[in-house]
């Protein structure tokens, strides 16, 4: 299989912090009072049904969602269809959609063909048997087909679970018990990865409930930094060594902070000298940056790659860890004398349902070619977003890898640790983009938290069109 990526250029780091640091120190340029009172009247005269469905879920459900990408500005919409590149509202309103299930629907939500399949399969076996099912193996022996490096894989139920699973397979193999992660990365919502989320050095910050002592192990190093990693890794030889690093790829919180080209092949290069896994958390890059991954784009072979939504092909049950047959031996189910295991469970994480739904969705991304595509569409969008930007002359910043698309207007995450004021300046610049994706979504844009866009093979001419129009509207009633 010739794989192919959607990636047709690389950010330059260098000049994205600059702008960055140039943003953070600016005052926030706010959208005017009267255009801001305009996009809220929308969501109180358009949406009168969403509001009142939150409000009664608020009695049964905290705070009225369930998942924290549903939040939204100034309430929850209720979204009850999705297809393609729209989402439509309980009260009728159209959005061009660019949250996807936050990255895995690279075909486009609700993908007929893939649902076909799926259903047939349930049709027979129902979602969930406890046995093993056909399509486990065949899913294995895809990721396989399309990961050379992923000789075994095992499902999981989300890439919580997954990465908190590939930490202890690490742990296990090696002996040794510090992990390393990049400072600002999310790595899920386990105890010990619950650690310096999206700005570095805040350290536990928002580990409220959990025990100091989950992540007294885990250390961090900033984005690119890659003699602060050496440093931590000697640091950590003097207490036991390093089980493993994790990182995403293409730099944390899926390229927020984009890291230079050959970041990821340095790392494994330290790894090599400490003797350390080195851990891919793949879930927003695997089969969305092409078929091979983040691993097959430049070429570098992690010892553990973490999968999550995208190997369900946006179906529950979205998770997964995989590696080489020697590093997995050691989760293989049943318990063996003598051999060292790490612990595994999870009745639902394998089943008819989810698996069927990653092979045929991975098997239709290949034969679509949906990465290209859809990384083509991330091109134009971002192309336009930066037009828009210097047009109106605003300090702004976007910049892409193929379908991942940033756009930044309040730099929350550039944030520095050591500003006196930095708990101050949060929830004002969370606030301004809680602001902007309102403004968006009332021009019928939906985003990943005001700062994100996913684009996906369904998007078109027509959507990049429609989305332009909405950045404009927005763009041209910001304060001066």
């Amino acid at each position: 299989m010739e794989a192919k990526y959607g990636v047709s250029r690389w950010p330059d780091e260098k000049e994205v912090l600059k702008k960055m640091e140039r943003l953070v120190n600016e005052p926030l340029h706010h959208i005017k009072p009267e255009a801001m009172a305009k996009y809220m009247k929308h969501f109180e005269e358009k949406c009168q049904g969403s509001k009142a469905m939150i409000e009664e879920a608020k009695k049964v459900v905290p705070g009225g969602i369930q998942h924290n990408l549903a939040f939204n500005y100034p309430f929850p919409l209720v979204v009850e269809k999705a297809e393609g590149a729209y989402l439509y509202d309980i009260d009728g309103n159209r959005y061009v959609d660019y949250l996807q299930a936050g990255g895995p629907t690279l075909l486009g939500s609700n993908y007929e063909p893939v649902n076909q399949k799926v259903w047939e399969v349930v049709k027979e076996s129902g979602p969930v048997t406890g046995m093993f099912h056909p399509y486990e193996m065949k899913l294995a022996e895809k990721i396989h087909e399309c990961m050379p490096w992923v000789e075994m894989y095992r499902c999981l139920a989300s890439g919580t679970e997954a990465d908190m699973v590939a930490i202890r397979i690490a742990r296990t193999h090696t002996g040794k018990q510090n992990i390393i992660k990049v400072g600002g990365a999310y790595h899920g919502w386990s105890d010990q990865l619950v650690y310096s989320l999206h700005i570095p050095y805040t350290q536990t910050f928002e580990a409220h409930g959990i025990p100091k002592e989950a992540s007294q192990n885990t250390k961090e190093f900033f984005p690119g930094d890659l003699d602060g990693l050496r440093k931590v890794l000697e640091e950590n030889e003097k207490n036991g060594g390093t089980a493993a690093v994790i990182i995403e790829p293409f730099g944390p919180e899926s390229g927020t902070r984009p890291v230079a080209m050959d970041f990821a092949a340095k790392v494994r290069e330290l790894c090599d000298e400490f003797e350390a896994l080195l851990i891919f958390d793949e879930v927003v890059t695997a089969f969305r940056v092409g078929p091979g991954g983040a691993q097959g784009f430049f070429n570098v072979k992690p010892d553990l790659t973490v999968f999550g939504k995208i190997v369900a092909g946006g179906y529950p049950m979205a998770g997964g860890v995989g590696g080489s047959a020697e590093i997995m031996s050691c989760v293989a189910a049943g318990v063996k004398a003598g051999k060292k295991k790490a612990y595994v469970g999870g009745t639902l994480t394998a089943n008819p349902l989810s698996c069927a739904a990653g092979y045929f969705a991975i098997d239709e991304i290949i034969k679509q070619d949906a990465a290209r595509k859809a990384g083509e569409n991330g091109d134009k969008l971002c192309d336009g977003i930066q037009a828009l930007i210097d047009k109106y002359d605003l300090p702004f910043v976007t910049w892409n890898t193929g379908s991942i698309v940033h756009f930044e207007v309040s730099g929350v995450m550039y944030l520095s640790a050591a500003d006196p004021d930095i708990f101050k300046k949060i929830p004002e610049r969370q606030h301004y983009i809680e602001e902007f994706g309102a403004a968006l979504t009332a021009n019928g844009v939906i985003t990943l938290a005001g700062s994100r866009i996913y684009t996906s093979m369904a998007d078109n001419d027509d959507t990049i069109a429609e989305t332009l129009a909405a950045f404009e509207e927005v763009f041209s009633n910001i304060e001066r």
